[in-house]
């Protein structure tokens, strides 16, 4: 194989291989956190992508063997929150909002290897992907509520596209870390390569990139991956009667604390919740119910006015200095109680028209 172009773009690394363009992120010491830079250079890069005509596909990887992405930088953000500085923090959320639709609307196949954590912002860019491939080493979650904050990147219309009855629900409010083959079975991954190699993976887009014809790399990637086999059906019963559809946090915490079927999945459930941003969860809901089949563009902008808004509650820094700076892991949540936060109906961006 010849490397024929490679450039060097700081946390951004993009090289062409034939027809094929892989962009990978490139700050493994920070597990390929997102900041608003990095943000930038995926979005020039796709853009050289997609007006290239002899780039036919792309391959998004993250470098390092710990993980894909992470998310956005929670700690650059909060630190300019914390020094009053919300304009970078919004910045950062249309820039990365603007990324992820683009790569959604995007006229070429891209192709997301989620090897390691892949949460968050990482998700994000993998959900507009053609094809993401999950691994044994794959721990896919969208955690945001443990500080605070909301599942955004359009996770909240997009999920319900992906996700059976229930499951957007359950991951968002809950934060569950779903191992490879999980993410397979949930929808979220499109395929599960337990062992494939960089260099195998790239060999065989780059085999497929100049087809025409797009099964010729759906059929690759087929007969590389390993089957899936199906989850407990009582499980998915089970997440459906307490999440699907469901509009009151009230309501799940009453159920969940008088459920007498799976009531160790119950007991679990209710205590991860417990600990949670009462103001996040509440929040969280209230934007899946508003955005499930919605139009994509409009996901985002409604989620772009939820980040504005809870970046300016106390909960957000609060939740990131108990989770990620103090690591005491006893956040003290203002209001404390989902009933002190109530329904948030005063939100104007809550009150979208469909």
């Amino acid at each position: 194989m010849h490397l024929l172009h490679q450039e060097h773009e700081k946390d951004v690394l993009i090289k062409t291989w034939g027809s094929l363009m892989e962009i990978r992120l490139n700050r493994p010491q920070a597990l390929n956190s997102l900041t608003t830079e990095m943000v930038q250079l995926l979005d020039a890069a796709f853009q050289r992508a997609g007006e290239d005509p002899r780039i036919s596909m792309v391959l998004l990887t993250g470098s390092g063997s710990k993980g894909f992405c992470a998310g956005g930088d929670i700690k650059q953000l909060a630190q300019a929150v914390g020094e009053g500085q919300l304009e970078k923090a919004e910045e950062f959320f249309q820039k990365e909002y603007a990324l992820d639709l683009s790569i959604h609307r995007f006229p070429k196949p891209v192709i997301v290897l989620a090897h390691g954590v892949t949460m968050g912002g990482g998700l994000g860019l993998a959900a507009g992907a053609d094809a993401v491939l999950a691994t044994s080493t794959t721990h896919m979650a969208m955690p945001e509520t443990r500080i605070g904050f909301f599942p955004d990147v359009g996770s909240t219309g997009w999920l319900f596209h992906k996700c059976p009855p229930g499951y957007p629900e359950y991951l968002a409010l809950t934060g569950y870390d779903l191992t490879g083959k999980e993410c397979v079975r949930v929808g979220l991954a499109t395929h599960y390569v337990p062992r494939l190699s960089m260099e195998e993976l790239r060999d065989l887009l780059q085999r497929t990139a100049s087809h025409s014809d797009s099964g010729s790399w759906r059929k690759a990637l087929e007969e590389i991956s390993e089957p899936v086999e199906p989850g407990d059906p009582h499980v998915d019963a089970w997440v459906r009667t307490y999440f699907a559809g469901k509009a009151d946090m009230l309501e799940i915490m009453k159920d969940l604390s008088a459920c007498s079927i799976h009531s160790e999945l119950c007991q679990g459930v209710f205590q991860r919740l417990s600990e949670r941003s009462p103001t996040a969860v509440v929040l969280t809901l209230r934007l899946l119910r508003l955005n499930q089949g919605r139009p994509l563009d409009q996901v985002f902008e409604i989620e772009r006015k939820a980040a504005g808004w809870i970046i300016r509650q106390p909960d957000y820094l609060e939740g990131v200095r108990a989770r990620l700076l103090d690591k005491d892991d006893n956040p003290r949540w203002q209001p404390p109680t989902l009933e002190e936060v109530g329904s948030l109906e005063h939100l104007d961006f809550l009150e979208a028209s469909p």
